[in-house]
């Protein structure tokens, strides 16, 4: 069946700092500690004073300050903790805290109401980005408790300095005046009302012009213009027209089946878009000379339950790949007059939620089920008389929930982040796979550190997370979003 995430109050969640309405700015906190019911901001463990009603208390003796860091110590697990797979729950008063010493960058940003999906807009700043402060530009949609509350968000996170390090730890060439920055972080927001969820939401970049379009949960598809929102925000004051906020074009041919898959041709820019719904549909909409925007009358069909995913070819202009309920994954090329796929593989026993095809290597697919498994396929091994004996290059059971996100690193063709329901992100590396090899052949058995597969090179704690992106223009940077807000996170590992 089709993801269906569950309403969440406005209480369920932490607010913005100052609140937040439109062309407002707010502060972020610098980071978040990841805890059993909730997030909250890091506190300063430097600080030797408090202050109470204006009051300063004076620090303890020195021969005190020993005894409670003794007890202290005492009370302290340092050692690692498996999120997904906890050696036994927390304790009531037990909290988890990230290792400072394994972030460049770390800071979660609580909202006002979940988003259960978003993408990174490309930005002016260039290209292999590695100093700080960092700064990243987002696109998202909200899930309200009430329709009127809903809107899709145009946003920038500036002023994102890197994690604090031990000196003696931190490499001396990475030291400037830039990773000594100590500003807060700042969200600037930029938005556009709309009158329900936003399912899911892709952008689209062009020299000029910048495309979001959102799957609703009407089952319409709507087409943005966020180029003025996003010109705001690089350059305060510039004003964004009214026309602005309305669609460019909206779209009911799911005739109000709602729907989760949508995805932009990455090497036709603006021009072509796919969206597949619950029932099983999938449409293709392209853009005319004139710039209006057009949808084929006949749906492709095959799949026979809901449309999870849909991946356009990173290397060719007309094929593309769907992801379904029915555990099947199908390519398809839109020249076939019949609307029937070229090729349909089963590769999973239970709903296949997501999948991300692989930019440089582009024979390689990855997809997530709800069975917790997440999965490699070689696309050279698909064909169209048989699917009974086709076996995934690589497969893993290490989540025992849902995966509900799975991208390919695009600086990295090896590397893949994979989000989860059991509220964490993975981090894996499949070029770890050639030393499984020599011990006989790779199988999700094969086991790193403790009882983790060696491939496994991280796990970040996101509650509830919905979707999972790599910064393209920031190596290593991953972008996550989830039931409290966004994490933007950087690892030594990746």
């Amino acid at each position: 069946m089709a993801k269906r995430p569950g309403e969440f109050t406005e209480g369920d969640l932490s607010n913005l700092k100052n609140g937040e309405r439109a062309g407002s700015t707010a502060k972020l906190g610098e980071a978040t500690t990841p805890v059993k019911d909730g997030m909250g901001e890091f506190e300063d463990p430097y600080e030797d004073e408090m202050e109470s009603d204006g009051e300063v208390v004076e620090a303890e003796t020195e021969s005190e300050m020993e005894e409670d860091e003794d007890d202290e110590a005492m009370d302290v697990d340092t050692e690692a903790y498996r999120i997904s797979r906890p050696q036994e729950p927390l304790g009531k008063d037990e909290v988890l805290e990230p290792d400072p010493s394994a972030f460049h960058m770390l800071h979660n940003m609580g909202t006002k109401w979940p988003c259960l999906s978003f993408d990174i807009i490309p930005d002016n700043l260039g290209d292999n980005r590695q100093t700080y402060p960092a700064t990243v530009y987002l696109v998202t949609g909200t899930q309200a408790s009430k329709p009127k509350d809903n809107e899709i968000t145009v946003m920038k996170l500036s002023s994102l300095s890197r994690m604090k390090q031990d000196p003696e730890d931190s490499d001396e060439d990475s030291d400037s005046d830039d990773d000594d920055n100590d500003d807060d972080p700042i969200l600037e927001s930029r938005h556009i009302p709309v009158s329900t969820t936003t399912n899911r939401i892709r952008t689209s970049s062009t020299p000029s012009t910048r495309l979001a379009a959102a799957m609703l949960e009407t089952g319409n598809v709507n087409i943005y213009n966020i180029s003025p929102h996003f010109t705001s925000l690089e350059s305060p004051g510039h004003a964004i027209p009214p026309s602005a906020n309305q669609p460019l074009a909206s779209f009911s041919m799911h005739r109000g089946v709602e729907g989760y898959a949508i995805d932009w041709s990455p090497l036709t820019p603006g021009t072509r878009l796919l969206t597949g719904d619950n029932a099983g549909k999938i449409f293709h909409t392209t853009a005319t000379d004139g710039g209006k925007f057009t949808t084929d009358g006949a749906a492709f069909t095959g799949h026979t339950s809901s449309v999870e995913e849909i991946q356009w070819s990173p290397a060719e202009r007309t094929v593309f790949a769907s992801a379904s309920a029915d555990g099947t994954v199908k390519i398809w090329d839109v020249r076939q007059r019949n609307r029937r796929h070229v090729l349909s593989v089963d590769v999973s026993s239970s709903d296949v939620n997501v999948a991300s095809w692989n930019a440089t290597t582009q024979h390689l697919l990855a997809t997530g089920a709800d069975d917790g498994v997440w999965a490699v396929w070689d696309l050279r091994t698909f064909s169209a008389s048989s699917n009974s004996n086709i076996t995934p290059v690589a497969s893993f059971t290490w989540h025992q929930q849902p995966i509900t996100s799975v991208e390919w690193n695009p600086n990295d063709d090896t590397v893949v982040a994979v989000g989860s329901a059991d509220g964490t992100v993975t981090l894996w590396n499949l070029a770890v796979e050639e030393d499984a090899e020599e011990d006989g052949g790779y199988n999700s058995a094969v086991k790193g550190a403790g009882d983790a597969p060696d491939q496994l090179m991280f796990e970040h704690y996101c509650e509830g997370v919905r979707e999972v992106h790599w910064m393209r223009q920031m190596p290593g940077v991953v972008v996550a979003t989830g039931e409290k807000g966004f994490s933007v996170f950087k690892t030594i590992s990746v």
